[in-house]
């Protein structure tokens, strides 16, 4: 997520509150999650189980709750809460403006697309040329979506993500800045949610279809010309690559990837990085041909038991 222009960090220090420690006049482009944080970017820590990874990454500049000096080329802000101070940059510079119509006067619609009644798009939005938007659907403010799209009725499109930190008594949402990017010639079924990048953006690569009822999490790329079979739970973060093939009631965590072409057979559950060019079922899954071999072991216990006990 980039700043309408750089700002230094002594500005941003002043308005989380926060003490500087290493160039007060650095200047900063943007802010970041650390899975998307570039060079210029600031980000966040506040467990020491990722302080090494943050202090490490691409970050030029991180909000840290701990007083220690900074790395070479690196400055910090020092900071109780580093979360709710990252929070306090994402509501200043990405706000939820309310909307006045329907359509936003902000909204660019391509030659062609059809928006049917009862649709909302919001602030600057940008639609491609020959898509349809059927009745209901919402689209949230800076989604981009690219030529020939069909989306269906009642499914949402950038809606927060599903982002909480657990305090003591209460949970704090991770407020969202990002985006949707669906890319041309797709098409979403009815009654699905794309969430949109936290910093970063949700992105839908060209030529992908959707069933109905998908759930798809914040930041998660999914690459060309996949098929995605309804009731689908895609996790945060995730890497779909290219033609893979998910079944209906597929469910996928976060931080992992789904390697190219794969296909996951219905109501399988992944819960970690996949190879490309394989089938898969179960929960979790394995290569349905050592799948079906167990569940043929498994149907040969009643007879193995008896012949035990006799």
């Amino acid at each position: 997520m980039d700043f309408h222009k750089p700002l230094k960090l002594i500005d941003i220090a002043s308005l989380v509150k926060g003490k500087v420690i290493g160039d007060p006049e650095a200047f900063v482009v943007g802010l970041n999650e650390i899975h998307v944080v570039r060079n210029g970017d600031i980000t966040f820590v506040d467990h020491p189980k990722y302080y090494n990874k943050v202090l490490e990454s691409e970050a030029s500049y991180i909000i840290i709750n701990k007083d220690i000096p900074a790395p070479v080329g690196k400055s910090l802000i020092l900071h109780d809460s580093p979360m709710d101070a990252f929070n306090m940059l994402i509501s200043r510079f990405k706000p939820l403006v309310p909307a006045s119509n329907m359509i936003s006067n902000s909204a660019e619609i391509g030659e062609g697309t059809i928006i049917q009644p009862g649709a909302f798009v919001g602030n600057n939005v940008k639609i491609g040329n020959n898509c349809v938007i059927h009745a209901n659907v919402s689209v949230y403010d800076n989604t981009i979506i690219r030529d020939n799209v069909i989306i269906h009725s009642n499914t949402v499109i950038g809606s927060d993500a599903y982002y909480f930190q657990k305090r003591e008594n209460s949970y704090v949402k991770f407020l969202s800045g990002g985006r949707v990017i669906i890319n041309s010639n797709v098409e979403i079924g009815a009654s699905c949610s794309i969430d949109k990048g936290v910093t970063g953006d949700t992105i839908i690569g060209e030529g992908t279809k959707m069933d109905n009822q998908c759930q798809i999490g914040h930041d998660t790329v999914i690459g060309k010309h996949c098929l995605i079979g309804a009731f689908a739970a895609i996790a945060g973060v995730t890497v779909i690559e290219d033609e893979v093939v998910l079944w209906a009631r597929v469910a996928i965590n976060k931080d992992i990837i789904i390697g190219k072409r794969s296909v996951i057979l219905a109501t399988s559950a992944v819960d970690k990085t996949i190879e490309c060019n394989k089938v898969y079922m179960g929960s979790p899954v394995m290569e349905v041909r050592q799948y079906w071999k167990q569940l043929a072991a498994i149907r040969q216990l009643p007879e193995i038991i008896k012949k035990i006990k006799l």
